[in-house]
């Protein structure tokens, strides 16, 4: 499993960083693991099955 920076989960799901970090703080996301300075890292499949779980407009992609 390789994870990605809030950044790079960004652009793989062709969205803004704004809005991972509003998916995050709704809790329609979770990072898999968080740094001592606060940074997420993200599984990108995981944050898609994530969200196909908690958002029926994710399903028209």
């Amino acid at each position: 499993m390789a994870l990605v920076t809030t950044g790079q989960l960004a652009e793989e799901l062709g969205v803004s960083r704004g809005a991972v970090n509003k998916w995050h703080r709704e809790g329609l996301i979770t990072p898999v693991l968080t740094t001592p300075g606060g940074h997420h890292r993200w599984d990108v499949d995981q944050v898609r099955e994530q969200l196909s779980a908690g958002n029926p407009r994710s399903r028209e992609r």
